[in-house]
């Protein structure tokens, strides 16, 4: 897959595809830098530590039965399953799937303002390695 617009994305939640009420995801990984410096050394020296992942989502918002509000609203306080693909169809090597299970630590029950659309908007903890494949 070469450059791609982002407009086809998969994002499952608890084994519910809410991938048509998804207008942004963002999936962030990062890791811890130790310093391993030592005396005698010229300049500092690191190894790579723990990871740490987050996503951010934002849904636009839906009350009906296995939608948005039914599907997440129940899972505050919980750990879940996440599953987020560039894009809906096949896992390849150019359309991977990320699995991994969040802390679901917010909910935005209602958002929105006179006549705008009703939204959700969430940022959550990956809690564990996130898991990548290609087949």
């Amino acid at each position: 897959m070469a450059e791609f617009m982002l407009n086809d994305a998969s994002v499952t939640i608890n084994s519910v595809d809410l991938s048509s009420y998804v207008t942004s995801v963002t999936l962030s990984q990062s890791a811890d830098s130790l310093e391993t410096t030592a005396m005698g050394d010229t300049a500092r020296t690191f190894i790579g530590g723990l990871t740490n992942g987050t996503i951010d989502i934002d849904f636009n918002a839906d009350f009906a039965a296995s939608k948005t509000e039914a599907t997440i609203y129940p899972l505050v306080g919980t750990s879940t399953a996440v599953v987020v693909k560039p894009a809906s169809g096949s896992v390849s090597a150019t359309n991977p799937s990320y699995s991994f299970n969040v802390i679901v630590t917010e909910w935005d029950t209602l958002n929105g303002s006179i006549g705008e659309l009703a939204t959700h908007s969430v940022s959550w903890q990956i809690a564990g390695a996130i898991t990548k494949a290609t087949s």
